[in-house]
């Protein structure tokens, strides 16, 4: 529980960061803005489309009766949409990290320096960052289609697919959803996708509480735009910690924190094996 309200704490943090910062919430914005667009546009063209989607993909069922026939494809429908739904929540992220890539990282560097110490650089040409960011973001989405097709067909389960797997999907969701938030600054400190998959393996509770409250704001229309500025901000915050811990010597107590940590803001103890 400690992790979980942790996580959650770095996404206030973020947040807050960015208030104070009010220039770099208005340079934030602008990817926001142009994803947005995009995706609503997916979404109404799947919301007119995915009845004719589901007709098409059963037609066996076209001799059914009445009400089954409605109820079976309108049932299918909302899955549908919600699938759709699922994965925009998801890509929207990596897309708009593509998008502002320079953006978000000025961002990230501007957050490490005003909070001391080093503000790593990747060191590596604009098209160069943006070929890895696009290759990685599509390694880590590989893995959130295979887990949303999944949860799809568990959907078709009675009771358990109407409670367990949308809770499931959420915690999927914000898990994926960090990973990607947080490969800006993990990017910047030269730290491959396999090692970044692994630091945040070892929190998965500290991730679950950034990025699921995260994902049940994203839901709300135009909310995903106005936070991305300081999710970015807050996970910048949440990987200088995680670092720090995962580069302290291994006779430190469990549990110190770390010793340059902004005030009353230090790093949940390591939960390393």
């Amino acid at each position: 529980m400690r992790d979980l309200a942790g996580g959650f704490r770095y996404l206030l943090a973020g947040q807050r960061w960015v208030l104070r910062h009010g220039r770099w919430l208005g340079f934030g914005l602008l990817p926001g803005l142009v994803s947005l667009v995009l995706y609503a546009g997916a979404l109404i063209g799947l919301g007119y489309g995915a009845d004719d989607f589901t007709a098409w993909a059963t037609p066996f069922a076209d001799g059914w009766g009445s009400p089954w026939l409605g109820l079976f494809r309108g049932f299918l429908t909302a899955l549908v949409f919600c699938l759709g739904l699922f994965l925009a929540v998801i890509t929207f992220t990596a897309v708009t990290l593509l998008i502002g890539q320079p953006f978000y990282e000025s961002l990230s560097e501007q957050v490490d320096r005003s909070e001391g110490g080093e503000a790593p650089e990747s060191g590596m040409p604009l098209w160069l960052e943006l070929w890895v960011s696009a290759r990685d973001s599509v390694k880590v989405l590989g893995r959130v289609v295979l887990y949303g097709l999944v949860l799809f067909a568990l959907g078709f389960i009675p009771v358990i697919g109407q409670t367990v797997v949308p809770a499931l999907g959420f915690c999927v969701s914000g898990y994926f959803l960090t990973q990607e938030l947080t490969s800006v600054a993990l990017q910047r400190r030269k730290v491959e996708l396999p090692e970044r998959l692994a630091l945040l393996r070892s929190r998965r509770m500290l991730v679950l509480g950034f990025g699921v409250p995260l994902v049940l704001a994203f839901l709300v229309p135009l909310v995903a735009v106005f936070l991305m500025p300081g999710a970015v901000a807050g996970a910048t915050l949440m990987v200088r910690d995680l670092m720090r811990v995962d580069e302290e010597p291994s006779e430190e107590p469990s549990g110190a924190p770390a010793a340059d940590a902004p005030a009353g803001f230090g790093p949940p103890p390591p939960a390393y094996s």
